[in-house]
């Protein structure tokens, strides 16, 4: 049985991998997670009694705990999701994201290096180092063409910015030393568990609450939408399958406008929340952020020749099941938007432990 150390699994992405873990196979897994704001280990209120789940609350730039939880659970592979992520908290305070995904990654990138060099032969080959970052690395693109492995960088915002040094610290770290690494950059993400802060979460919520639903500038800025059940099965499928190395972009062929996807889940509304209909009169236009990037759009042909992975979900069958899972979680959703969820934390889990 293989032994997975998923550092952020608490946040959206990472407790949706951490789901997939331990429903679909047969997998331990390690969750380890400073637990900021976006962290919410509620989430994971489905497997957090499984015997082959445990937690550790660690931060992944204190070098003394990370190397402490290598040499205690002996992880056989490593899925790297912790980061500060929000690209409007990244322009107003950028000195968290610089600490967390570049100060941050290096720490975990030598754990694990001292790790797997202590290693013995098998488990040494069979080790590897999942790094997942994002499609912003890759900058802006024109009215045409997509991003493929092969891009260039041109990070924009501080955010993009430190996700594109970890991303070169993970190719250095291979480069030099023989790290067995495989990177992976995602488009957008949407689904269940997505803290409200993000655009469809957001608008889903004050929607419902009858509140104004914010478009930055025309809403014209365009995205690839990618549904996060979908993502997490191409992670675990790039870690076990992916060539060392490697890079492969995840994206879900769904380009939308912010105006579309904005006016999407209004529709969907209509239909399942009638209270309010239409909801789009609630759509308002507010003032574009710095920087703001106009158009991202992966081209995903590697994943799906050499891995075999496509995306089951069409952006119209997950938004819907995005839209429902708000609608009936309602508890989930008022401990996120109250803080409680925050204080139950601190009350279960204010010093590290594994549960």
């Amino acid at each position: 049985m293989k032994t997975i150390l998923v550092t952020g699994g608490a946040g959206f992405i990472g407790s949706a991998v951490i789901r997939q873990f331990i429903n679909d196979t047969n997998s331990s897994v390690v969750n380890v997670d400073k637990l900021t704001y976006a962290g919410n280990l509620q989430s994971l209120a489905s497997v957090s009694d499984n015997p082959r789940y445990r937690f550790e609350k660690v931060d992944i730039c204190d070098a003394a705990e990370v190397a402490r939880v290598f040499r205690e659970h002996r992880p056989d592979a490593v899925m790297h999701l912790a980061a500060e992520s929000h690209v409007d908290r990244s322009i107003s305070g950028p000195a968290d994201f610089i600490q967390t995904n570049i100060v941050g990654t290096y720490t975990l990138l030598e754990a694990a290096r001292n790790y797997w060099s202590a290693l013995d032969a098998d488990r040494k080959a069979a080790f590897r180092f999942h790094h997942i970052s994002t499609d912003e690395v890759y900058g802006s693109l024109g009215e045409s063409g997509f991003f493929t492995e092969e891009t260039a960088y041109e990070p924009n915002s501080p955010y993009s910015a430190s996700k594109a040094s970890s991303d070169h610290l993970v190719r250095a770290w291979h480069h030099t030393y023989g790290l067995p690494v495989v990177t992976t950059n995602c488009s957008n993400n949407y689904g269940p568990y997505h803290f409200p802060e993000k655009l469809i979460p957001l608008v889903i919520l004050n929607a419902v609450n009858g509140k104004p639903l914010p478009i930055y500038g025309k809403g014209d800025n365009i995205r690839d939408w990618l549904y996060v059940d979908d993502h997490a099965r191409a992670l675990r499928l790039v870690l076990d399958k992916g060539k060392l190395g490697e890079t492969y972009n995840i994206g879900g062929w769904n380009e939308k406008t912010n105006l579309e996807v904005v006016q999407a889940i209004c529709k969907t509304l209509d239909e399942l929340h009638p209270q309010g209909a239409p909801h789009d009169k609630l759509i308002t236009y507010v003032a574009d952020r710095p920087g703001h990037d106009k158009r991202y759009a992966i081209d995903a042909t590697k994943i799906s020749q050499d891995l075999g992975w496509k995306p089951r979900e069409t952006f119209e069958s997950g938004l819907r099941k995005t839209v429902e899972w708000y609608l009936h979680n309602t508890d989930w959703v008022s401990g996120v938007t109250s803080g409680e969820y925050q204080k139950w934390m601190q009350k279960n889990y204010a010093d590290r432990s594994a549960t």
